[in-house]
């Protein structure tokens, strides 16, 4: 008898572990596609930006924001997979995150203040609708421009032309900016 109980155990193990081997292979892969969604949304975004910078100076680069943003998001974007990016303070109130999201960048900001560090900061998980990622975006020196503590009044009053309701100011190099954020419908799989 305690040799079936012994033997039942280890068939239970056995088995849950060829369960989970799968799951964690699709967690794996979900995880490994939303790290290159935002990376291409990430690296588009800093070229643009560093482009209109050169340009036209840190004024160029509220335009890149406001209009070229949006739709280098919904062209990384495809069918069942939506790119883009929320913040706990944003600049556009269409990028406000939702109460799981808020969440989750309160987390990444925690964890960023406790010394985790940054390219850590990443979360997968399954909504009602599918599953989202969402990577953490920490504000980087070239970022304090138009979003840090000290904002040259003209380019702040630009700023508040095109947004009124503005929350994205007073940052620090190396602190949370906001989140890429990913997310799957069921019709795009798990």
């Amino acid at each position: 008898m305690r040799w079936t109980i012994v033997l039942l155990l280890v068939t239970t193990a056995a088995t849950a572990a060829e369960q989970a081997a799968p799951q964690r292979e699709t967690v794996d892969a979900r995880v490994a596609e939303g790290r290159g969604f935002a990376a291409q949304l990430g690296m588009g975004l800093k070229t643009a930006l560093s482009g209109a910078i050169a340009d036209d100076g840190p004024l160029g680069a509220i335009d890149v924001c406001r209009i070229e943003a949006p739709a280098s998001a919904a062209d990384v974007s495809r069918p069942g997979v939506r790119v883009g990016r929320t913040a706990l303070r944003v600049r556009n109130p269409a990028n406000a995150p939702d109460r799981e999201a808020r969440a989750v960048l309160e987390e990444f900001a925690r964890r960023l203040a406790a010394g985790e560090p940054a390219d850590t900061l990443e979360d997968l998980r399954t909504t009602p609708r599918g599953s989202r990622y969402m990577k953490a975006i920490v504000t980087q020196p070239m970022c304090t421009t138009c979003h840090g503590v000290a904002v040259a009044p003209a380019l702040k009053q630009a700023t508040l032309e095109r947004y009124p309701a503005d929350q994205a100011l007073g940052f620090e190099a190396g602190s949370l900016r906001g989140a890429f954020i990913v997310e799957w419908t069921d019709a795009a799989g798990k």
